[in-house]
């Protein structure tokens, strides 16, 4: 997985200049979205009506090839916002999981709920973008970034308007925690050995401090996980794969948080 990171960030970084020379950041910021008022995912996802589900639009990945090529952007994310979902998480890198910010466009054009734009941010300019195709979060990746990095790209998104999800791994990531990470995520999946253990990510988060809302990703397709996750002190839980590999994502979706809100029920 650090090898697949590597090459991505390599690509990302000469995809971003060329995207940079084509539209510059004051062309950005006259974008009608740009003047719009972010909506809190922390919010979001301490509103008791709603799941905590941060529910992802995906096409592809790196590892798993084509997960769903034929789910329209409006469809699925307007069936996870009517179902409860209290976030969406929309892939727009292209180049490895088959994504677009047409994708978030689409999404903000008919949802009134936070969107993380999803992708592997390494600079300012990609922030900027992020507010400007209407994105309400942006994800960081502690592997990708060094402290100093993630410091002040967090700073820079929260002067933005913008939240900040940070993902980590393992509890060497902690220090990179800002005063600017608005949403800690723990990716359940173990990078070396791509075991899901939410009993290591239930550890980690004991270490995290409270003001952080907590995110728990990835190997989440059991209704119980979410209890046991959110019971440990979980306040959202982003789940992607598990729904867009089904033929019709809404329908998974709303599935899973009926069968979530009966189980919640006599927990």
């Amino acid at each position: 997985m650090k090898d697949i990171l590597a090459e991505i960030v390599a690509h990302k970084v000469t995809e971003v200049a060329e995207r940079s020379r084509h539209r510059s950041v004051e062309e950005l910021g006259r974008s009608p979205m740009f003047s719009r008022t972010p909506l809190s995912l922390r919010q979001f996802l301490r509103d008791s009506e709603r799941t905590g589900i941060i529910a992802e639009f995906k096409r592809r990945s790196p590892s798993k090839g084509i997960i769903n090529d034929t789910a329209t952007v409006q469809e699925v994310t307007t069936a996870y916002a009517r179902n409860g979902a209290s976030g969406l998480s929309v892939l727009t890198d292209q180049q490895f999981f088959g994504g677009s910010m047409d994708d978030l466009q689409q999404a903000r054009a008919v949802n009134n709920i936070p969107i993380l734009r999803k992708d592997f941010v390494i600079g300012e300019y990609q922030i900027v973008e992020a507010r400007a195709i209407g994105a309400d979060v942006i994800l960081l990746i502690a592997e990708c970034l060094t402290k100093e990095e993630v410091k002040h790209l967090a700073a820079f998104a929260h002067n933005l308007g913008l939240e900040v999800l940070l993902e980590m791994h393992s509890a060497d990531q902690l220090d990179k925690i800002t005063p600017h990470t608005h949403l800690v995520g723990i990716n359940n999946r173990d990078l070396k050995t791509f075991q899901v253990d939410i009993h290591r990510s239930i550890a980690l988060l004991q270490q995290i401090p409270s003001e952080y809302a907590k995110v728990a990703e990835s190997g989440m397709d059991d209704p119980e996980t979410i209890v046991t996750l959110r019971k440990a002190g979980f306040d959202g839980f982003l789940i992607g794969e598990h729904f867009m590999k089904a033929e019709h994502p809404g329908v998974a979706f709303e599935s899973f948080t009926r069968s979530l809100r009966a189980k919640m029920s006599v927990s």
